[in-house]
């Protein structure tokens, strides 16, 4: 990227980028081989005149303050702290780990810029959390270049290591990596027992809290119109649940199928399952909103699948990808079936969740370079709250996605159309969230009467 320096920093600026100039992989004389791209840590992006300004810089193509941003305001940068407090500690225990929760690697994976002492170029603290890195990539390879004049980013992703996060696909994979999980970073039910929060995702939602350290939208292509942010915000959200539900069912298939490093017999995972099918508040018979709607599809007793990542996207899928979107939900009904179960056939839930993969990954690369306009996001908040039933019945963890989708749809329509009931739209959207705030009490009838009450004031 070409930063542009204020003169009065253009002596530092130079300074830097001899540095980073000397990070660059050296080459063998006989072989002209490269050596292996290394992390080299958050530091590396701190001075004023790259990514350490305190305030944006005016005229620049980025930001300029993103390091700052990071260290003052997003939680990633306090993640290892959060294995060096008093849950962190008991969680361990519990877990009985080698030592403390700081310094075992389950827990560094996803809490830190954990690397090998091999593919470190130079050290770095642990307990800087997740930094520039663990998202962008290691940097030995770019870092000097990509501070150059005319550098095109296309050559720091395709040659020198970086991760094009530029790519809301690839984006949201870098994202679900510790957001929902891998086989060599995950969060199953023990974590759970032990302590950790669930997991739960949604890419606008999430990167609107952060907050984002980028500009929204990023600047167009040549010859393209530059997106309206509102819309990239839409954009974001789509395509995020699109991406999250093949994560989910490419983790089903591999579960299934036993493929995961330890624990290869636990089966079902129940941190697949709704959580608050078991774990919720108990009162009197008479009262319980679960015995009043019954147990369709699966036998009372056994544990629903958590059909969060679907229960939501799907009214949008079969809005943009008719096909497509019929085609899944046929495959999603088999998983949701089968997983509902007691003891649930692994070749069923592998085989339909293989079958819906690629139909989830085909609706979200559409979805990731599709046009948005008033209409699109209209369509979806009507949609959505026509179902409320069906998703408030579904799971906590539905209703949360609901609540995060028509945010973020309103968000975008209302800076369209500025409505004229925008003061009770906002406030109406706000009992949705406070129908979640505590979720062992949550109460399916009233948030669908609370989402039902914001269909009218759509216009």
């Amino acid at each position: 990227m070409g930063i542009q320096c204020k003169p009065g920093l253009l002596r530092s600026a130079l300074l830097v980028a001899a540095f980073c100039l000397c990070l660059l992989p050296a080459r063998s004389a006989s072989t002209d081989t490269p050596e292996p791209i290394k992390y080299i840590g958050p530091g590396s992006c701190a001075a004023t005149s790259c990514h350490g300004s305190v305030k944006p810089v005016a005229g620049s193509r980025i930001l300029q303050n993103e390091y700052s941003t990071w260290i003052l305001q997003d939680k990633h940068s306090r993640a290892y702290g959060a294995l060096t407090g008093e849950v962190g500690e008991r969680m361990g225990r519990i877990l009985k780990l080698e030592g403390k929760a700081e310094e075992s690697p389950k827990c560094l994976a996803c809490h830190a810029l954990y690397t090998t002492a091999e593919q470190r170029g130079r050290p770095f603290e642990l307990a800087d959390g997740v930094s520039c890195e663990n998202c962008h990539g290691p940097a030995s390879g770019w870092l000097g270049p990509h501070t150059t004049k005319d550098w095109p980013h296309e050559r720091s992703v395709k040659e020198l290591g970086m991760y094009d996060t530029r790519d809301v696909l690839r984006r949201t994979d870098r994202c679900l990596e510790c957001h929902l999980g891998t086989k060599d970073k995950f969060v199953d039910h023990e974590m759970i027992a032990a302590g950790h929060p669930d997991l739960y995702f949604e890419l606008d939602s999430f990167s609107a809290v952060m907050p984002r350290h980028w500009k929204v939208p990023r600047e167009s292509a040549p010859g393209k119109p530059v997106e309206d942010a509102a819309w990239a915000g839409i954009r974001d959200w789509s395509t995020g649940q699109a991406v999250q539900l093949r994560a989910e069912m490419d983790r089903l298939i591999w579960r299934a199928r036993g493929e995961r490093y330890d624990k290869k017999d636990v089966w079902p995972e129940y941190s697949e399952l709704s959580c608050f099918a078991c774990h919720h508040s108990l009162g009197p018979a008479k009262d319980s909103w679960r015995q009043e709607h019954g147990y369709e599809g699966r036998r009372p007793g056994d544990p629903a699948w958590n059909s969060s990542r679907y229960a939501v996207f799907r009214l949008l899928a079969k809005q943009i990808d008719s096909a497509n979107g019929q085609e899944l939900d046929k495959h999603l009904l088999t998983v949701s079936s089968e997983m509902s179960k007691l003891n649930p056939d692994r070749n069923v839930v592998a085989t339909a969740a293989a079958a819906a993969a690629p139909l989830a990954q085909r609706i979200a690369e559409r979805l990731a370079t599709m046009q948005y306009d008033q209409a699109i996001a209209l369509r979806m908040m009507q949609r959505i709250t026509d179902d409320a039933e069906n998703i408030a019945i579904a799971d906590e963890r539905a209703a949360e996605q609901a609540a995060m989708a028509i945010d973020s749809l309103y968000i975008a329509y209302a800076k369209d159309t500025k409505p004229a009931n925008d003061a009770e739209m906002r406030a109406a959207i706000n009992q949705l969230f406070q129908q979640l705030e505590n979720p062992s009490a949550y109460n399916a009838d009233q948030f669908a009467t609370a989402l039902r009450r914001i269909r009218p004031m759509l216009h």
